[in-house]
């Protein structure tokens, strides 16, 4: 668990520091949603393509990866879903919360898959989270957006990670060499994203009471053990091993995304209860990535 803590504190650090940052210093809300938008437009996308330009060729083992992944983020929505009662009775409200037990923070899964793997584990785990993000927001929109299947198709076909994902696996399937001072520029941006994407985070944590509801651990329990379980079965089960192993689990492990909130928001979900959601997942997720990265090492 030692070398798996040190591994994590840099990047918590980080997170802690964006919310004294954001209660402290820099207390205007303005600026931290500058900050996402310029995070999730910008940054994160360029270091998306770049990541995937320079991923590794993973031959057949990409599609037990692929579907290994695909398979525990889908485990994670039905595990939500059977709960469903407990966590909200409304619908709505319900998915908005349930979506916490199966997206993913891709700036924390890049920053420690980096840490642990070097490029060849930031690369593969751009592949994982670039290309597992459409099937979560078809998951997440698909069940709270009341716009039908439009409104779902359009909201995938605007998502800059998507475009970012879609874009860096054509490039690198078209085997093009990437220009060195694009390369540069890239990787500048990209050396920003997961600094600036952790600081988000930290500014975006909401910690209250009620946080002793029940349905808030069933949360946690799925997004942060069960599913990590699921991706070492599934794992053992295919056949995947290695680097590839590696970033199955990590990636299953990872704690909610901070997108959550703003789909809730925008979908008519209960956003101040996924922002709790959003958060504790977070700070649980310290104690038990240290262990897994501990573990994985």
């Amino acid at each position: 668990m030692g070398e798996g803590f040190a591994l994590v504190l840099p990047d918590f650090a980080l997170i802690v520091l964006g919310a004294l940052l954001a209660r402290r210093v820099m207390v205007q809300p303005e600026f931290w949603n500058g900050v996402e938008r310029l995070v999730y437009f910008v940054l994160f996308p360029a270091m998306l393509f770049r990541s995937l330009v320079h991923a590794p060729i993973l031959g057949a083992d990409a599609v037990a990866l692929v579907g290994a992944a695909a398979v525990t983020v889908i485990a994670g929505f039905a595990l939500g879903w059977m709960l469903r009662r407990a966590i909200d009775p409304d619908a709505v409200r319900a998915a908005s919360q349930i979506q916490c037990a199966y997206r993913f923070n891709t700036y924390i899964g890049m920053a420690l898959a980096g840490q642990l793997a070097g490029a060849s584990g930031s690369a593969l785990m751009g592949a994982l989270c670039g290309s597992m993000v459409p099937l979560a927001n078809v998951l997440a929109v698909g069940s709270m957006s009341r716009g039908g299947v439009r409104a779902t198709v359009r909201a995938l076909l605007t998502n800059p990670l998507v475009l970012a994902t879609l874009a860096g696996a054509a490039y690198h399937a078209a085997g093009l060499p990437l220009p060195a001072p694009v390369d540069t520029l890239l990787g500048r941006l990209s050396s920003a994203a997961v600094a600036m994407g952790l600081l988000g985070v930290g500014a975006a944590l909401r910690l209250d009471r009620s946080f002793v509801k029940p349905g808030a651990w069933f949360i946690v329990f799925i997004k942060l053990l069960a599913l990590p379980l699921v991706a070492w079965g599934l794992a053992q089960w295919w056949g995947i091993e290695g680097l590839a192993r590696q970033m199955l689990i990590l990636f299953a492990a990872l704690p909610s995304a901070s997108s959550a909130y703003i789909l809730a928001s925008r979908l008519g979900g209960d956003a101040p209860a996924v922002a709790r959601l959003i958060s504790l997942t977070t700070l649980a997720s310290a104690l038990t990535l240290s262990v897994i990265l501990g573990w994985l090492r």
